[in-house]
């Protein structure tokens, strides 16, 4: 039985703070939680020195990194993003496509399934394919070439590649409501965007059994008094999951302050959409065949200056957050990953530092929350 001590750490978990404590992770599995100095044996010991751990973060959005695209025809691609995830304390995420022809899709998948049979990095949690059935009036950095409506068939082709753990496309298309149901009986969770679906729209699909909005704010009907759109949907219905992209450019930070102030905490799903130019200077780059100009850390499309996804990087998304709200970091943490876990069926053993739960841990310096350490299963990764 191989035992990880992880002692002097200020631990951070939903609704637990324990400034000076251990935590015992005995054959990948926590064991022990407690505080105070340990005098346990292990077989492996990590000092902390103070310093937060934290739940592993769960990046359920997220494109590219390190100059790399999930979708690129590289193989080798889904590796590198999974290395750079991990250095920003993702011990899990799902690799996101784009609006592209199915082949492509198909492509990448078979890539990410390649990576799960020897996951060196952040584990895959699943897929996200982001479109390709969305409204072509709400494209974002999205290629228009690929748009169609939904499709039972496509979906479940690409599901049986390896399995696909969200959709994001518009409910109000032919069909979209319906979608809605047939994705949760495939255990896919739908997520509407790329939409300027009304509220009427939204209520249908609901009433399907939709919950999940997709980069909550963006690409999405905005609150009007006449008629509240996606963003009144997301602002109204407490059990309706909103993704949130917390580095104060897709969300000003007042709007950060006002989902964080108003939305049930279990609500809200913190995410990166981060594109290719994550983890690197600024400078040209690209998404989904289309050009890409980084410059302040923003990332634009040459062409007409929309947001084309972001290079933020989960563990500055918490710090974001945290600045900006003052809410405590016990209450924040459960955003970046325990809420992705329930969703997505694994609310038993990720997302929280407590007994039974997985061995999937990050280290981050309390001054800047830089990752210091990362450990999967117990097994340190970085």
């Amino acid at each position: 039985m191989s035992k990880l001590l992880i002692k002097n750490a200020h631990i951070v978990s939903p609704q637990v703070d324990i400034t000076y404590g251990y935590v015992l992770v005995e054959d990948g599995r926590i064991s022990q939680v407690g505080k105070g100095a340990c005098q346990l044996a292990a077989d492996t010991e990590y000092d902390a020195k103070g310093a937060l751990l934290v739940p592993g973060m769960i990046d359920i959005h997220t494109h590219g990194a390190a100059g790399m695209d999930v979708t690129d025809p590289d193989p080798t691609a889904v590796v590198e993003v999974a290395k750079a995830k991990l250095a920003e304390g993702c011990t899990s995420f799902a690799p996101t496509t784009l609006t592209l022809a199915e082949e492509t899709l198909a492509d990448s998948l078979r890539a990410v399934a390649a990576y799960r049979a020897d996951e060196r990095y952040s584990q895959v949690i699943g897929v996200h394919l982001e479109g390709p059935y969305i409204n072509p009036a709400c494209l974002g950095a999205q290629n228009p070439a690929f748009v169609r409506k939904p499709d039972v068939a496509e979906l479940l082709r690409l599901n049986a590649i390896t399995p696909v753990s969200q959709i994001t496309f518009a409910v109000e298309v032919d069909g979209g409501d319906e979608f809605a149901r047939a994705c949760l009986d495939n255990g896919i969770v739908p997520s509407c965007g790329h939409s300027k679906a009304t509220y009427a729209q939204f209520a249908k699909a609901y009433g399907f059994g939709l919950r999940h909005l997709t980069h909550f704010c963006n690409q999405m009907t905005p609150l009007h008094h006449r008629d509240i759109g996606l963003v009144g949907a997301g602002l109204l219905h407490g059990d309706v999951r909103t993704e949130v992209i917390c580095d104060k450019i897709h969300l000003a930070p007042e709007m950060i302050r006002l989902v964080f102030s108003r939305r049930p905490i279990e609500s809200i799903v913190m995410i990166t959409d981060s594109m290719r130019a994550s983890h690197l200077p600024d400078g040209p780059s690209s998404l989904g065949g289309l050009d890409v100009i980084v410059k302040d850390g923003q990332a634009r499309l040459a062409s007409n200056g929309a947001l084309a996804g972001s290079v933020l990087r989960m563990n500055i998304a918490l710090k974001n957050v945290h600045e900006v709200t003052g809410l405590p970091l016990s209450s924040i943490i459960q955003a970046t990953s325990w809420n992705q876990a329930v969703e997505l069926g694994r609310g038993n053993e990720l997302g929280k530092i407590e007994p039974g739960f997985l061995g999937d841990l990050t280290v981050l310096e309390p001054s800047d929350f830089s990752v210091s350490a990362v450990f999967i299963k117990g097994c340190q990764r970085l």
